[in-house]
């Protein structure tokens, strides 16, 4: 079995990749913001050392905030994704450095590819980009594991937003013109494992839920698995809720490399949700 160095361990995928990582039988160091700061580099080459696998979960992820402090989040996105991916390679160890839908423009109208053009929109966006190039050049060997719409047991989420909400209000107004792929934690997790495990080629891949929705019907099918009525909630536009960072229209990512590879990839997110339902949303 593998030693495994976990960064952001207090994070939501953390919350999940950690015991994931222990019931396969591997060995975890779990360092969260506090453990290690992955803008110092020689905090980075000691945390490194005498590990296998590296896997990047920390992260700037207050995307509006990084409008106004895209410096901060630069040092902890990219700067922190070029330290581990340097100590990584003097290492040896293996990186998996999980990115985002954010890298993209958002103006397809299919599918994102890996090896699509990246245009981000946010700062956000352009810290991740940043941090992605910086983990390819510095790490070549790494797994660029791009992800979105996360939710899980382990933070704040969408769905746990609207399981509370339910119980708060008669009715609900959610967005209905952004398309993108629910992606449960653990599902991700256990992904993120086969990858390693079955020694998958560098490069990036996106690990996010097979089919897709919008954040409108994503809610209704939450509604569904609170044995809520639906129709509870109503469509509405980005326009309604304006936020100081551009939100991606389209964020459907390709999962074409992992049959290629002969992994595994993460199933439907409506399956996954069913799965979810009782430890995300609290019911039996």
């Amino acid at each position: 079995m593998a030693r495994w160095l976990v960064t952001g361990a207090g994070g939501m995928l953390a919350h999940d990749l950690i015991p994931t990582l222990t019931r396969a039988g591997h060995e975890v160091t779990a360092c969260s913001r506090t453990d290690l700061d992955v803008t110092d580099p020689v905090a980075c080459t000691a945390a490194v050392e005498d590990h296998d696998v590296v896997a990047n979960l920390a992260a700037w992820t207050a995307v509006d905030d990084a409008e106004t402090q895209e410096a901060q989040a630069f040092s902890v996105n990219a700067v922190g994704a070029a330290n581990l991916a340097l100590a990584c390679s003097a290492s040896g160890a293996r990186l998996v450095h999980v990115s985002t839908d954010y890298v993209f423009a958002g103006d397809s109208t299919s599918p994102y590819a890996v090896d699509a053009p990246v245009a981000p929109r946010s700062a956000y966006g352009r810290t991740k980009a940043a941090g992605e190039w910086a983990v390819r050049t510095h790490c070549p060997s790494a797994l660029v594991v791009r992800t979105a719409w996360l939710y899980g047991a382990g933070g704040p989420n969408f769905a746990a937003t609207m399981a509370r909400l339910a119980g708060e209000r008669d009715t609900l107004s959610v967005v209905d013109d952004q398309r993108g792929q629910p992606t449960w934690t653990a599902d991700l997790a256990a992904a993120v494992v086969r990858l390693v495990e079955a020694e998958a080629p560098g490069g990036i891949w996106h690990g996010t839920g097979a089919g897709e929705t919008t954040w409108f019907g994503f809610a209704r099918a939450i509604f569904e698995e609170l044995g809520l009525d639906p129709e509870r909630v109503s469509p509405t536009t980005t326009d309604a809720f304006p936020r100081p960072a551009p939100r991606p229209a389209y964020s459907v990512l390709a999962h074409d490399r992992w049959a290629t590879a002969g992994i595994e990839p993460l199933g439907h997110w409506r399956d996954a949700l069913r799965r979810a339902a009782p430890r995300v949303l609290g019911t039996t």
